[in-house]
Formats: C-alpha cells, sequence, structure tokens
C-alpha cells in the first residue's frame, strides 16, 4: 500500500504540489472512568482517536482531490462528562494537503 499521511518530521514525495492548509477534528470512544497519559484507558483512547484521525484525513484528502497529506501539527485534550462518568480524547490536527 502506498503511503499517503505523513506525520510530523516525515514528509511526502518532494514532487508533490502544495494545495493547501487544512484542519480535522474528531474524537475518540468514550470509556467510562478519568484518564491520565499514564493509564490504559488513555491509550486505549489514543489509538481509536487516530484510526478516527486518518480515516478523516483520508476522507478529506479525497473529497479535496489530494494525493498526499502531512500532518504538521495536533493538539489533543482529554475530556470528561461527569454527569454520566465518561472520558475520551478531543483531537484538532493540522495538515497540508498535496497533489
Amino acid at each position: 500500500m502506498t503511503r499517503t499521511i505523513f506525520w510530523h518530521r516525515d514528509l511526502p514525495p518532494l514532487d508533490a504540489e502544495i494545495i493547501g492548509d487544512h484542519i480535522v477534528e474528531a474524537t475518540s470512544l468514550h470509556v467510562s472512568g478519568r484518564m491520565d497519559r499514564r493509564d490504559e484507558l488513555w491509550t486505549r483512547c489514543e489509538v481509536d482517536l487516530m484510526t478516527k484521525v486518518e480515516a478523516r484525513i483520508r476522507e478529506e484528502m479525497a473529497r479535496l482531490g489530494g494525493r498526499y497529506a502531512h500532518v504538521r501539527e495536533e493538539h489533543i485534550d482529554s475530556r470528561h462528562n461527569d454527569a454520566t462518568g465518561e472520558a475520551w480524547l478531543a483531537g484538532r490536527f493540522g495538515y497540508t494537503l498535496y497533489r
């Protein structure tokens, strides 16, 4: 499978042309309890979040006619709903789209 999403220091092919900069947001699955960066719940949610982000970027690449995406920045926060006792991760990812 040809690589199409490049993270941080990894760069797309040199012949790729920049189309523009974009942002996608995604949230992970909701889990019971609170989490911090060291626990199993964080890791489980992070894996789910990253899977969803890559799917969203692929959708946007198809929609906008891009061949490659270079994720330059990411911001991930944990969220918690006291009423339901659930926690999840929310992420915002800035990327450059290339053709």
